[in-house]
């Protein structure tokens, strides 16, 4: 093993490199491109086996890799933001179609306005998509994650593609040391593409054709693939055990920080989740109990997990670096449905909407929202999805739209 300075981007194409994928459709887009032209350069060099294709699009992108798929060879692409969204009809063909393939997203902020940093309804826009998730928090996180879905996607009770999830540019463009494996050691972990069946040979031509099915059969094959995402949480547990066995990492579905005596829980997805634990540990020496929880595997929804994590808290706070217009946060909402039943649930269970468009969440609003949840639990009241926004950055909107106002009057606002 070698250790290196790595961007979260360069990070995911050593993991499609030590993967050894045979076939790479691609179409660029910031703040991917490098990924795409950290792996054109090997093979270019010859450094790297398997053939890249720049295609027209990502809807082409998507189609090509599902294709490739279905023919039994390891496929491999990356994406972002409204690329995602170009491609979302494939999205859900390629995982009714069964075939194992990992794609990349570089998280970035939905048009319009349009925004190039990070934030995370692109990658939960693709939830019901049929596509496994798994998010990163770290670069030596994206390389690894990218192995493991390999595995859980090729998985003989899975056969559903994965998505790995990494924030623009908080991660794809920030260098952290990471430690790269050998092939060797990755192929212990990682054999090569068994296909089973599927398979495309020139000289054994075979129908692979999507029927047009009606309610009963099209029921039945979607909750099939449903039940192989369910399976998909303990199969995922067997794989991280196996990897931590191997690389020393350990990656559970659910990460849980200073959890154990917590009263007041963080919970939330991503690298943003990182900013999260120095708050803890700072609230810690002030004599409060926090802990934050940060599922890293999103779909399948690991409830169970996240049910153990939070019984008999005191108080959760969700932040969500996404907003569903007229609901609230995504997670809030999900988190919600899974604590239902459970009687030891926390008392109040507030969602917080931040890091929209990259927008930075510092010490202090961490300290706000638990300080804000403390009398939410004392109030015995569930306060509304509240946007994390502040008095100056208000002050400066107000500014600059007054900027904007023509002379002599306030354009009808």
């Amino acid at each position: 093993m070698k250790q290196q300075l790595l961007t979260g981007n360069k990070a995911a194409a050593w993991g499609a490199r030590l993967a050894a994928v045979d076939y790479i459709p691609a179409f660029p887009i910031t703040p991917q491109t490098e990924i795409i032209e950290t792996l054109s350069g090997w093979i270019e060099q010859q450094s790297m086996p398997g053939r890249m294709v720049i295609v027209d699009s990502e809807h082409s992108m998507l189609t090509a890799a599902g294709g490739a798929a279905a023919t039994g060879v390891r496929v491999f692409s990356a994406t972002s933001s409204q690329g995602l969204l170009y491609a979302m009809e494939m999205l859900y063909s390629v995982a009714g179609w069964r075939v194992p393939l990992v794609l990349v997203n570089v998280s970035r902020g939905l048009s319009a306005p349009i925004t190039l940093e990070p934030d995370h309804n692109d990658i939960l826009a693709a939830r019901d998509s049929g596509f496994l998730q798994l998010h990163c928090a770290s670069c030596q996180e994206v390389l690894d994650m990218v192995l493991i879905a390999y595995r859980l996607a090729e998985d003989h009770q899975i056969r559903l593609p994965v998505i790995v999830n990494l924030d623009g540019f908080y991660l794809s463009f920030t260098r952290e040391p990471v430690t790269i494996p050998t092939a060797e050691m990755v192929e212990h972990f990682l054999p090569p593409f068994d296909p089973l069946s599927i398979l495309f040979r020139a000289d054994q031509p075979q129908s692979q054709a999507v029927a047009v099915l009606g309610g009963g059969l099209y029921s039945y094959f979607r909750y099939q693939a449903h039940l192989a995402a369910q399976a998909a949480l303990p199969v995922y547990d067997q794989i991280a055990t196996h990897f931590g066995e191997l690389f020393g990492r350990h990656y559970p579905a659910v990460d849980c920080y200073r959890c154990d005596d917590a009263e007041w829980v963080l919970v939330m997805i991503g690298s943003f989740a990182t900013k999260a634990l120095g708050a803890v540990d700072r609230l810690r020496e002030q004599g409060c109990a926090v802990g934050v929880v940060r599922p890293r595997v999103v779909r399948p929804f690991p409830a169970e997990a996240l049910r153990r994590a939070l019984r008999g808290k005191k108080g959760v706070a969700v932040i969500d670096q996404n907003l569903s217009p007229g609901q609230g946060g995504v997670l809030h909402s999900e988190l919600l449905a899974a604590l239902y039943n459970e009687p030891q649930r926390p008392a109040v269970v507030a969602d917080f909407v931040g890091g929209l468009g990259g927008r930075d969440i510092c010490d202090e609003e961490f300290f706000a929202m638990v300080s804000m949840l403390q009398d939410a639990v004392k109030r015995g009241e569930t306060p509304a999805p509240r946007l994390m926004f502040t008095q100056h950055e208000l002050d400066e909107v107000n500014r600059l739209h007054q900027l904007a106002q023509p002379a002599g009057g306030d354009n009808g606002h």
